[in-house]
């Protein structure tokens, strides 16, 4: 039953990230939305894609505020045939995900700020729990089958089961660009990232279905179920005190005919013992061949079984009463940043980036907590991994620019812990994307865009669970526009849409030792709209 009461597993790994590695947010600008490659990018959101390309920039100082709304759709499904229903929708949703940048540039230094979502940023739904909520009690049914036999017929359960996470992981970055000549410039900074994680999340009201009528379960088993097995376990002490004097008075071998037909007891203790231990389950054939002595054993045995089942009754209606969890995670780190910009020939530019990892560890403060999980002040690690970003963006007619794209993100340097199983979450090899997106520009005022983004996760079966899974593979497809209404002011607006490939785990249960399927789906909407401002000599 451990698995009942827990609400929230490692669920500080799963990420809230709609384009990116498992934990990084690599939507960072409109220009991203609208494009999807932006690793050799000149323009303000360089201030996080290719820092040591601002120097590419003119002179002066740059405004931008933007703004995306997100969504993921998650779908868990479970073929565990004893769920009522094995299908676990889930919506993931970032309607305010915002982005700001500041730069000062001029011809040999420029220095900038940047702000926004690192991981995370959004709030994921799950109002009818997930599979691991509901599993362990859908396994209690068959195991309460043995109350038939006492006119308590089980058949079925229903329950309340809710999740709420919220997530975000803040990424405050300053830095400094510098000239070295007319082909490199170089990048130096860091980010400050403030973590905060937060989890609600219920399984009450659980009910079970005894003759045909829905009642609270941990009632049913306290007050009604385990009281009636308790209530045959006095019974059963009591018939064998009771056939105690027949022993000491040497009538230990007799058979209960025997004792009836000697006088010994009456027709009605005669049928009243033959009751009690067809009750415990003896046939008529094996009470007609039983001693005395052997049907005080009978008895006593069956007292103490029958003591051990109501124990367990009760034990499984505290497992059944109502587990809440109110708790929030807060912790912060630094991640270095290098870049180098390279401009070898006219309309050529390729841009590089390096982060560090994160080093972040996350403290509980428990307002609630049913499962156990979450002591107060507890500790838990969530480093970031390392990032290698990779550029080039090509003017290939006057109106037109390509750029091409790759990143890097090193998830088999960190280690991501144990899944709610309790496996080792293993990766397989890094995750990478490869993007390209190109611009053409219809009128001095308007451009519109288009990009494609192909990403590759390595994580194992190992690493998955319905409380954190990652999909390993993903296209996104991305097109916007960008409206300069005043050669000081330009507007972004665009939109994506992901698909994911559909992963799936074999699982072993281990109270029914059932095997059965999981299996994980999602896909991403977003909308941006973005606005920078430019003041200095234009």
């Amino acid at each position: 039953m451990r698995k009942l009461i827990v609400l929230t597993g490692i669920l500080l790994y799963c990420s809230l990230s709609f384009a990116g590695g498992l934990l990084t947010n690599g939507n960072q600008s409109s220009q991203y939305i609208r494009m999807l490659s932006r690793s050799a990018s000149t323009d303000v959101d360089a201030v996080y894609f290719n820092p040591a390309g601002l120097m590419m920039m003119e002179n002066g100082f740059y405004f931008a505020l933007q703004n995306q709304s997100l969504f993921q759709y998650k779908t868990v499904e479970s073929s565990f045939p004893l769920l009522n229903n094995g299908k676990y929708d889930g919506l993931l949703s970032a309607p305010v995900f915002p982005t700001a940048y500041a730069v000062y540039k001029n011809d040999r230094f420029a220095f900038s700020l940047g702000f926004g979502p690192n991981s995370g940023g959004g709030s994921a739904t799950f109002n009818r729990g997930l599979p691991s909520f509901e599993t362990p009690i859908s396994t209690l049914v068959p195991g309460l089958a043995s109350l038939g036999a006492l006119g308590m017929n089980v058949k079925n359960y229903s329950a309340d089961l809710y999740f709420n996470g919220k997530s975000v992981y803040w990424g405050i970055q300053g830095g400094a660009s510098f000239k070295v000549n007319s082909v490199f410039s170089v990048y130096v900074g860091a980010r400050y990232v403030p973590a905060a994680n937060k989890y609600n999340g219920y399984i009450k009201n659980i009910q079970l279905n005894v003759n045909g009528q829905y009642g609270n379960a941990a009632t049913f088993l306290t007050g009604t179920a385990a009281p009636v097995v308790t209530g045959l376990a006095n019974q059963a002490s009591g018939a064998a005190s009771e056939v105690q004097p027949l022993i000491a008075n040497g009538a230990g071998s007799y058979t209960i005919a025997q004792v009836e037909g000697a006088g010994y007891i009456t027709a009605g203790i005669a049928a009243q013992l033959q009751q009690g231990l067809a009750q415990l389950g003896l046939s008529q054939a094996q009470i007609s061949q039983m001693n005395i002595a052997q049907i005080q054993g009978a008895f006593n045995a069956g007292a103490a079984t029958l003591n051990g089942q109501a124990a367990t009754l009760i034990g499984t209606a505290a497992q059944l009463a109502d587990k809440n969890v109110d708790v929030t995670q807060t912790g912060a780190g630094f991640t270095p940043i290098l870049g180098v910009n390279i401009s070898p020939a006219k309309g050529l530019n390729i841009g590089i980036k390096y982060e560090f990892m994160t080093k972040l560890t996350l403290s509980n403060s428990t307002k609630v907590d049913g499962t156990g999980l979450f002591p107060d002040k507890g500790k838990t690690g969530s480093d970031l991994p390392s990032i290698l970003s990779i550029g080039a963006d090509y003017k290939i007619a006057p109106s037109f620019n390509l750029s091409a794209s790759f990143n890097s993100y090193h998830d088999k340097g960190v280690d991501w812990g144990y899944n709610i199983y309790g496996e080792k979450r293993t990766i397989d090899h890094d995750t990478w994307e490869a993007a390209i997106g190109g611009q053409y520009q219809l009128t001095k005022k308007f451009a519109v865009s288009a990009g494609y983004l192909l990403t590759v996760m390595g994580v194992s079966p190992q690493f998955q669970s319905d409380f954190s899974f990652i999909n390993n593979g993903a296209n996104t497809y991305a097109c916007g526009i960008q409206w300069k209404p005043t050669s000081r002011i330009t507007v972004d607006a665009g939109g994506l849409y992901s698909s994911y490939t559909t992963d799936k785990k074999s699982l072993t249960d281990n109270t029914t030792q059932i095997t059965y399927l999981e299996s994980y789906k999602k896909h991403n909407i977003g909308f941006t709209v973005g606005l920078a401002y430019h003041i200095g000599k234009m």
